[in-house]
């Protein structure tokens, strides 16, 4: 059986945000990101010291079992939405699955939220694909470092 724990980012040791880290700056990952530069270890641990700072964002860091599959997130939250971000551990396979009902039970069942906002580039087939299958429509389109992004949610009636 599966045992999934979010670790909130600003609960996390010193070696659990360098693996976080790690994966953010990895070419798998960083390619789908707004932001593509490396981020540096003084820029991540204040990023996430201001999360304590922070009432509409949420980081977590996801377990499943005794293995790190991947970082969730919530910003933007108020009652009527939030934004979800997502990315998987680089080294393991189809965990995406597992991160997205996270994100969706998290955001309705625990933050009660209306929508979930989400963003992707249009080229991230996977995501694109993974979305739409959980009842994610494209609400918008717009143009991010010259990639076509596609704006989706999903309302919570329609999960």
């Amino acid at each position: 059986m599966k045992k999934i724990k979010l670790i909130n980012f600003t609960k996390l040791s010193l070696d659990e945000k360098k693996l976080i880290l790690q994966w953010r700056n990895n070419p798998l990952i960083k390619k789908w990101m707004y932001t593509e530069k490396d981020i540096s270890l003084e820029d991540h641990l204040s990023f996430i010291d201001n999360l304590l700072l922070s009432e509409d964002k949420l980081y977590f860091l996801v377990k499943e079992n005794m293995e790190y599959i991947g970082v969730i997130d919530f910003v933007n939250i108020s009652p009527d939405s939030l934004n979800m971000g997502i990315y998987a551990n680089p080294f393991l396979k189809n965990k995406g699955i597992i991160l997205l009902e996270e994100i969706i039970k998290y955001s309705f069942d625990i933050l009660k939220v209306k929508k979930i906002k989400a963003e992707v580039f249009k080229e991230n087939d996977k995501a694109c694909n993974l979305y739409k299958k959980y009842n994610f429509t494209t609400v918008n389109e717009k143009n991010i470092n010259n990639r076509e992004v596609a704006c989706m949610e999903l309302i919570n009636e329609n999960r």
